[in-house]
C-alpha cells in the first residue's frame, strides 16, 4: 500500500539559523530597525528639528559698534585710530526686542515643525516595517509552496513505480506510465521557477534590511499569530488610527504650525524694538552716556494685509488636507479589515473543508486505482486537488498577515 504521509510544511521545516535573521518576522524588524539607513536618516532629521525650537525664540546676538569722532583733533594732529588720541570715542551696544508674544510664536512654529519630523520619521519606520512584514509574509509562502510541492513530487515517484508496476503486471496501460512520468516533470518545472522566486524573495528581504542580496537568512518557519476578533472590530480600530496614524500626525503639526504662523503674521502688524546704550570716551575716561531707543513704523499695511490673507488661507489648506487625510485612512482601514477577514475565511474553509476533503478524496482514489476500480487520471487529478488545497491554505495565512501589516501601517502601532 502506498504511503500519503504528505507531512505539514510547517511541522517538517528545519531548524531556524540562529545566527541569521529572517525565521520570524520580529528578528526582521529588529534588524531593520537597527540597520535601515532611511529610518536613520529620518531620525537624525527629527532630531535635527527638536534642535532648532530653542534658537528660533531666542533673542538676536547684541551689536557692539565703535564710534571714533574728530580723528584729527580738530586738525592739530594728523589722523589716529586710538581711542585716546582722537576727540571722543562712541561705544554703542544695541539689543533687537520683538514685540511681546513673537518670539513664543516662533518657538511654537519651529515646535510644530519638529513634530512634522517626528511624524515622518515614524511614518517611514510605519512603510519599512509593513514591507518586512510583507515581505516575510511572501517569503513564508513561496517556502511552503516549494516544500509542498516537493512533497507532491514525491508523490509522483510513488505514483510511477506503481504505475510501471501495474502496467509491467499486465494491469495498467503504458499511457498511465506517461501520464505520471508527464505529470512530474510538469511539477519539477513549478519546483524551478518556486526556487528561483524564493531566490529573489530573500533578495528582497535583504535589499530591506540594507544587506547584499544572497546575504544569509534563516528559513521562515512561522508567521504571526493574527489579532483576537475583538481588537479588528472597526470602531476601535478607528479610534486608534485617529490617535496614532503618522500622517495625521503629520497633518495635525502642519496645521498647528500653520496657526501659529498665522497668529504672528497678525502680531507682525506691531513694531518691533531696538534698545541701544553708548558710554562716550573723551581722552581717557568717560564723560558721557547714551541711552538710544529704536522702533521700526509698520506702514506698509497692505502688504501685511496680503500676508495675513495667505496665513488665513494656509490654515484652511491644511485643515482641508487634515480632514482629507483621515477620510482616505478611515476608507483603507474599512477595505483593508475587508480583505483580512476574507483571507480569515479562505484558509477556514479550506482547513475544515477543502483540506480533509481532498486528503480523503487521494487516499481512496489510490485504494481504488490499486484494485483496478478508478483509472489513472482520477488519481492525478485527486493529487492535483490536495495540492492546490494545500497552496491555497498557505496562501490564505500569508494574505493575511500582509492585510494585517497594512492595518497595522494605517493605525500607525502593532495589534
Amino acid at each position: 500500500m502506498l504511503s500519503l504521509a504528505l507531512g505539514s510544511a510547517a511541522a517538517q521545516s528545519m531548524a531556524p539559523d540562529r545566527a541569521a535573521p529572517g525565521a520570524d518576522v520580529e528578528s526582521l524588524l529588529s534588524y531593520a530597525r537597527e540597520r535601515n539607513p532611511e529610518f536613520a536618516s529620518m531620525r537624525a532629521e527629527a532630531r535635527a528639528a527638536q534642535e532648532r525650537i530653542y534658537p528660533a525664540g531666542a533673542l538676536a546676538d547684541p551689536m557692539f559698534t565703535t564710534e571714533l569722532r574728530d580723528i584729527t583733533n580738530g586738525g592739530e594732529s594728523s589722523a589716529s585710530l586710538l581711542p585716546g588720541r582722537v576727540g571722543s570715542t562712541r561705544y554703542i551696544v544695541s539689543q533687537a526686542l520683538p514685540w511681546w508674544g513673537k518670539r513664543d510664536l516662533r518657538r511654537d512654529v519651529a515646535s510644530a515643525a519638529a513634530l512634522e519630523a517626528q511624524g515622518r520619521a515614524a511614518l517611514t519606520w510605519n512603510e519599512i516595517a509593513m514591507r518586512v512584514k510583507s515581505a516575510h509574509a511572501s517569503r513564508y509562502q513561496l517556502h511552503q509552496t516549494l516544500r509542498l510541492t516537493e512533497e507532491i513530487d514525491a508523490l509522483l515517484q510513488r505514483l510511477a513505480a506503481v504505475a510501471r508496476s501495474r502496467y509491467a503486471n499486465g494491469l495498467a496501460p503504458q499511457a498511465d506510465v506517461i501520464r505520471v512520468q508527464t505529470e512530474r516533470t510538469m511539477v519539477q518545472s513549478e519546483l524551478l521557477q518556486l526556487r528561483a522566486e524564493t531566490r529573489t524573495a530573500q533578495a528582497q528581504v535583504n535589499a530591506l534590511l540594507t544587506r547584499g542580496p544572497d546575504a544569509v537568512l534563516a528559513e521562515p518557519v512561522r508567521l504571526r499569530p493574527l489579532p483576537a476578533d475583538a481588537a479588528l472590530a472597526f470602531a476601535a480600530l478607528s479610534e486608534r488610527l485617529r490617535a496614532a496614524n503618522p500622517d495625521l500626525a503629520i497633518e495635525a503639526a502642519r496645521l498647528q504650525g500653520a496657526e501659529r504662523s498665522r497668529e504672528l503674521t497678525y502680531r507682525n502688524r506691531y513694531p518691533d524694538f531696538n534698545l541701544s546704550v553708548a558710554p562716550i570716551q573723551t581722552r581717557n575716561r568717560i564723560a558721557d552716556w547714551e541711552l538710544m531707543f529704536e522702533v521700526n513704523i509698520p506702514l506698509q499695511q497692505t502688504s501685511r494685509r496680503h500676508q495675513e490673507r495667505e496665513a488665513e488661507a494656509m490654515v484652511e489648506a491644511a485643515s482641508s488636507r487634515q480632514s482629507a487625510v483621515l477620510q482616505r485612512a478611515i476608507g483603507e482601514l474599512g477595505s483593508r479589515l475587508a480583505a483580512l477577514q476574507a483571507a480569515r475565511d479562505t484558509e477556514a474553509l479550506v482547513a475544515s473543508g477543502l483540506l480533509p476533503q481532498a486528503q480523503a478524496t487521494l487516499e481512496s482514489a489510490l485504494a481504488a486505482y490499486e484494485t483496478g476500480r478508478v483509472d489513472f487520471a482520477t488519481l492525478l487529478d485527486a493529487q492535483r486537488q490536495l495540492r492546490q488545497a494545500r497552496v491555497a491554505a498557505v496562501k490564505a495565512q500569508a494574505d493575511a498577515r500582509m492585510r494585517l501589516a497594512e492595518i497595522e501601517r494605517l493605525i500607525g502601532e502593532e495589534l
